[in-house]
């Protein structure tokens, strides 16, 4: 059995910040009582409106679920529901990946630069050429700086609003390998 680490998020209601907070605070006392507990803090908005976070932390899986089934954990929720109607969102770590490594905290791995280059070159090219093919002949006597101008500005749009969107979901099998 491994440590596990619950983060909760939640937000109190308008004007009913001081009342959750003690009533979290209470909830927190009740549960270094429970089996297995280790660790817990409440750590309060840094401005008004934002989430509380609490960190709790048990011996093994078990106790949390035994704590969360609790007659005593059921009855400070009800207490909280009166201060918040903002269901709250749970996070599980083991403790040891917290601690030891950041794997329970960072984001999927980015793809490789030259996947994202060739996925980008995949959408690049056919618009490129769409626009060229069809747009360059009606600006033959235009200065190429001023044509290159209009190509840019009608490609990089349509790259970034209507091709790339579709082909990140097409391709998303070949960036994530």
């Amino acid at each position: 059995m491994s440590q596990v680490t619950r983060i909760v998020h939640r937000r109190a209601n308008a004007g009913c910040e001081q009342q959750y907070e003690e009533l979290a605070r209470g909830m927190l006392e009740a549960s270094s009582r429970a089996k297995g507990y280790l660790f817990s803090t409440l750590i309060p908005p840094r401005i008004e409106g934002e989430e509380f976070h609490f960190v709790q932390v048990f011996a093994s899986q078990a106790d949390l679920d035994a704590w969360g089934r609790s007659n005593v954990a059921h009855e400070w929720h009800e207490r909280l529901k009166d201060v918040s109607d903002h269901p709250p969102e749970y996070r599980i770590f083991n403790t040891t990946d917290l601690w030891f490594s950041t794997s329970g905290l960072t984001m999927p791995k980015q793809p490789a630069r030259w996947r994202m280059a060739f996925v980008i070159w995949m959408g690049i090219f056919p618009t490129a050429s769409f626009y060229v093919y069809f747009l360059f002949p009606w600006l033959a006597d235009i200065p190429f700086l001023l044509k290159m101008f209009i190509a840019t500005v009608l490609i990089v749009p349509t790259m970034y609003f209507g091709v790339l969107p579709y082909l990140l979901r097409w391709m998303g099998w070949f960036l994530r390998r």
